[in-house]
């Protein structure tokens, strides 16, 4: 019997260690790769809106994730900006930044409902994006589809690198 007793708890001891190598491992994943994506909603000050009580207890914050490629001629930057119209955002380009900004609004079906789990964000948010060229703002293009918010960037100055001889 205390055999079994050690052995249960050996089995106990090494599944929560398992357990909690796994959760480790998200949030430094999530850390490492989400830090940037991380983005704050601020709400207006009480409009008086009947559901502005129900949006304070959403969150405040929510993950834009995105990712930036490069090609050889532009620089891709994708965002994932669900739930929101075109209409909504807005993006600037100064330097070597790519800024992102927008409005999600709260939509509500019905008032006879009750929230189990809110995660979503809403309000005013904006989301900051450095690229690692300089591009021609001028020949920038957005577009936008299945919540994927897609801007293309055209490059200035297409070589990366130059070996220069020395005399």
């Amino acid at each position: 019997m205390l055999d079994t007793l050690k052995q249960a708890g050996k089995t106990i001891s090494r599944e929560i260690n398992r357990a909690w190598e796994h959760l480790s491992d998200g949030w430094r994943e999530l850390l490492s790769r989400g830090s940037d994506s991380l983005t704050h909603f601020s709400r207006k000050a009480d409009e008086g809106k009947p559901e502005d009580d129900m949006l304070a207890n959403f969150p405040r914050w929510s993950l834009l994730a995105g990712e930036v490629e490069e090609t050889e001629q532009e620089i891709v930057v994708r965002l994932e900006i669900p739930g929101m119209q075109k209409e909504d955002c807005q993006i600037t380009i100064e330097g070597n930044m790519l800024y992102l900004s927008g409005e999600k609004r709260f939509e509500r079906e019905t008032r006879e409902s009750t929230y189990h789990v809110m995660e979503r964000a809403y309000g005013s948010f904006q989301r900051t994006i450095p690229l690692p060229r300089n591009v021609d703002i001028n020949r920038a293009v957005a577009s936008y589809r299945n919540g994927v918010m897609m801007v293309r960037l055209p490059k200035i100055g297409t070589e990366s690198s130059k070996v220069i001889a020395v005399s």
